[in-house]
């Protein structure tokens, strides 16, 4: 079970350490690289490249700005391919998200919120589920822990106005 997280610059690593520490919790082997898409090109296709032959069952990119970064990867994978749209700029992240969702027929990018990297890793593992039954029940489990403490915190909602 691994997944890899590419990230275009190490200012974004504070934003994708959740995603990492998500995939860790479900047993997830993660490896992360910092691989600009405009300035490490050929660094970038070779670690796509190993992840197309390693067992790696999806990758996490994570860019700001121009955002190329997710398209470039999906451009050279057939695996699930998750966009992590990163605030920097003055947009406060509008622009990444427009240029990782915008992507052309045959090469998409699942996209997930602006700094969203926790959501890519939860569906990074839902996607892992459907081959990994362990990752399908932990899944299942942290759903039923969320429902518990929603229904809880609706409990005591009636009972503070009972």
């Amino acid at each position: 079970m691994k997944v890899a997280i590419i990230m275009g610059s190490t200012s974004d690593l504070p934003k994708v350490e959740p995603a990492v520490d998500v995939l860790k919790k479900y047993g997830v082997e993660v490896n992360v690289r910092c691989l600009s898409a405009h300035r490490a090109h050929a660094g970038l296709s070779a670690f796509i490249d190993e992840c197309n032959n390693d067992g790696t069952e999806a990758i996490i990119a994570a860019a700001g700005m121009a955002a190329a970064l997710p398209g470039v990867v999906a451009s050279q994978t057939v695996l699930p391919v998750i966009g992590v749209p990163i605030a920097g700029s003055n947009l406060d992240g509008m622009d990444a998200l427009m240029s990782i969702v915008q992507m052309p027929p045959g090469i998409p990018v699942a996209t997930v919120a602006i700094n969203g990297s926790k959501n890519a890793a939860y569906l990074a593992l839902q996607i892992m589920a459907g081959k990994h039954d362990a990752i399908k029940e932990q899944l299942w489990d942290e759903r039923k822990e969320m429902e518990e403490t929603a229904m809880k915190a609706n409990e005591e909602v009636i009972a503070k106005f009972a």
